[in-house]
């Protein structure tokens, strides 16, 4: 199974952020829109997302909500009509909330780096390091810091939680 280790943070200053990020990127800018259903789900979380271009990938994962790095194990399949998914999940287990976003994708060697414009919540950035089969844990947050330092986010900014739970605070998930 796949895992990553993650952060997502508040971004602050939006262009220095990207100024930093595309002069460290090995790869990038690459711009997507993101139409992501979250469903209900007995273990972890469920989402259905959905590219501006039709396609569509459903997406399981598992990962702590604390603040800092931290694992996901995760599972992407992609979905050859997502709007016809959407409402058989829909119809099946509940849709519990929905986020749309807009990500400028950089990858920094094996790190994919997100500056995500999120509709009703603001910028963010976030740090997905791809850990190799078998590589450990502490690896991953070794880079993760390394990045967090060069990218210039402080402990401050970082989150717990998904965007879905800071858009349900907030009172606005549908």
């Amino acid at each position: 199974m796949p895992r990553n280790i993650e952060i997502k943070a508040r971004v602050i200053d939006p262009a220095a952020t990207e100024r930093r990020a595309r002069a460290i990127a090995t790869e990038g800018p690459t711009d997507l829109v993101q139409d992501d259903t979250f469903f209900a789900a007995a273990h972890g979380r469920l989402k259905l997302r959905e590219f501006a271009d039709g396609r569509g990938e459903l997406i399981h994962y598992t990962r702590a909500d604390d603040a800092g790095p931290k694992a996901s194990d995760y599972v992407l399949t992609p979905v050859p009509d997502p709007a016809g998914l959407r409402e058989s999940l829909a119809r099946a287990v509940g849709v519990i909330g929905r986020v749309r976003k807009r990500r400028r994708l950089y990858i920094v060697d094996r790190t994919r780096v997100h500056l995500d414009a999120v509709e009703g919540l603001g910028d963010f950035i976030e740090l997905e390091v791809v850990l190799a089969e078998g590589e450990t844990l502490e690896a991953g947050h070794a880079v993760a810091e390394s990045l967090m330092a060069s990218l210039g986010i402080e402990r401050a900014q970082l989150l717990q939680g998904a965007y879905l739970d800071l858009l349900a605070n907030k009172g606005s998930t549908k």
